[in-house]
């Protein structure tokens, strides 16, 4: 039985871990989340186990899939490269530990609107389509980290119906 604490613990952890992660997008959210399922699955083998595995994992790859091509779409849409939205990501982490609590968003901001500016050369049209792809990636953020915290509930109800029924 210490096995299986043990194992839902460390799942708990990784779910939130990976919960933080889609946020954060310095953490690989929903595989995280994905590890954390798949250690309780391997370490409870029971029904439930798999149960949530399948569940949880069918959710957590469906919000990773939807946000890329969410986010993916609306980029080619607007013919807006790759590289803005790494370059958005570069700025958040810098962002995260030059300003504390806000700098998250206000560095993804600046790093979205620096690419943007340097490939159109013109700071209305660099404002306009930071804005797309800000909003873009998200949407996208919102979708998965939707999916991630129904996979997490799945997992929450699984765990008590193991530990219920044990």
């Amino acid at each position: 039985m210490t096995a299986d604490i043990i194992a839902t613990v460390v799942t708990a952890l990784l779910l939130i871990v990976g919960c933080v992660g889609i946020v954060i997008p310095v953490l690989p959210g929903s595989v995280t989340g994905l590890v954390g399922l798949l250690i309780w699955a391997f370490v409870v083998r029971a029904p439930e186990g798999w149960v949530v595995l399948a569940l949880g994992g069918t959710l957590l790859m469906a919000g990773m899939s939807s946000s890329l091509v969410l986010t993916g779409s609306t980029l080619k849409r607007r013919a807006i490269p790759n590289r803005t939205l790494l370059f958005g990501v570069a700025g958040a982490v810098v962002g995260m530990f030059v300003i504390p609590v806000v700098g998250l968003l206000i560095g993804f901001v600046v790093g979205l609107l620096l690419s943007e500016t340097v490939r159109n050369r013109n700071l209305t049209t660099a404002l306009e389509t930071s804005w797309v792809a800000a909003k873009a990636m998200g949407l996208g953020m919102l979708v998965e980290l939707s999916c991630a915290l129904l996979a997490s509930l799945t997992f929450i109800v699984g765990a008590i119906i193991f530990f219920v029924t044990a």
